[in-house]
């Protein structure tokens, strides 16, 4: 059985005419076997005009989910004249990133796909969704910058065999294991980088450790992980500088299709601060970008789905005679 067993596709615009990215994703599921699901949360708040008056609450979504279940049905025909078992769900949910992981959990699926937004120079405003996603989903999420299919890949895994940040000891794991899988999977090639980043301050302190010092322990533990994994080492970067930079880097490099990275998400206020590794790394790659998490991870949306939100006119003051 593929790891990746159920997809399923989040689609922001289900108009047929712009389905850019459907045959990656048709491609994709193809070759893991997989069943498809596109899904559609209809997370757009319900504008009732003085002119509609005459029409329910309750018919306005009926009429809204049946045209976006149309226009899916239309994608699910092509998938199946592939050979993929496809389906779809629309729903009427918000916020969009929250509908996803709540669909995904509800039908299991074992990866998450969805496109990469954009828009102007706003990074915060265009990578907010997406960032949200990645943050709270449990299962892998595959961002897709590029919508062209995948020929024989370079997927790059990107470790942290020091386990820097207390990240879990089983995440580079799961970075290996979905990098191998989608490498195997699209006949493609893995590679895997590390980027070694000595704390300047711990050696600027009172330590009997040396600069190499802890790059010799980095480099111990970067090559006992590729032994692990059974990896040949002329596939393997370990180079010195910031995570971001050197992934971005080695990404360019090996000319890399796929990056797949680890995320953790951190509670409290802590989370609302841009900076880590993660969301900078997505903010500079060009290529797609698989996101996995520890065995553990929680996520922390409700289950509860949020019904349409309706937006009626303000009712007509009357003026005073």
């Amino acid at each position: 059985m593929s790891l990746y067993d159920r997809i399923l596709y989040a689609i922001r615009d289900t108009d047929p005419r712009r389905a850019r990215g459907l045959a990656k994703v048709i491609s994709l599921a193809r070759a893991c076997n997989a069943h498809l699901e596109l899904f559609h949360a209809v997370s757009s708040p319900l504008f009732l005009t003085e002119r509609a008056t005459d029409i329910s609450i309750a018919d306005l979504k009926t009429d809204t989910l049946e045209l976006h279940r149309l226009r899916l049905e239309k994608l699910v025909a092509r998938a199946r004249k592939y050979g993929v078992k496809a389906s779809c769900t629309v729903t009427w949910d918000h916020p969009a990133h929250d509908a996803i992981v709540r669909r995904a959990e509800d039908s299991r699926a074992s990866l998450i796909v969805a496109q990469c937004h954009e828009g102007g120079g706003k990074r915060w405003a265009m990578h907010f969704t997406d960032w949200e996603l990645v943050r709270t989903s449990p299962a892998p999420v595959l961002l897709m910058r590029d919508t062209s299919p995948y020929r024989e890949p370079v997927v790059l895994a990107a470790v942290d065999p020091v386990r820097g940040h207390g990240k879990p000891a089983d995440l580079d794991e799961n970075i290996l294991a979905g990098g191998r899988a989608l490498a195997a999977i699209l006949r493609g090639r893995l590679h895997v980088v590390h980027a070694t980043h000595p704390p300047l301050s711990s050696v600027a302190s009172e330590t009997p450790y040396t600069l190499d010092d802890f790059r010799s322990h980095d480099r111990r533990e970067f090559e006992r992980l590729m032994s692990r994994a059974d990896m040949n080492t002329r596939r393997g970067h370990l180079r010195e500088g910031d995570p971001a930079r050197v992934i971005q880097q080695v990404a360019a490099d090996t000319l890399a299709d796929i990056v797949v990275m680890g995320a953790v998400s951190r509670s409290g206020i802590r989370r609302l601060f841009i900076g880590n590794t993660a969301e900078r790394v997505l903010g500079r790659l060009a290529c797609d970008v698989l996101v996995v998490k520890p065995d553990d991870f929680r996520h922390r949306v409700s289950t509860e789905r949020q019904d349409a939100v309706v937006l009626a006119p303000a009712p007509a003051t009357v003026q005073p005679a």
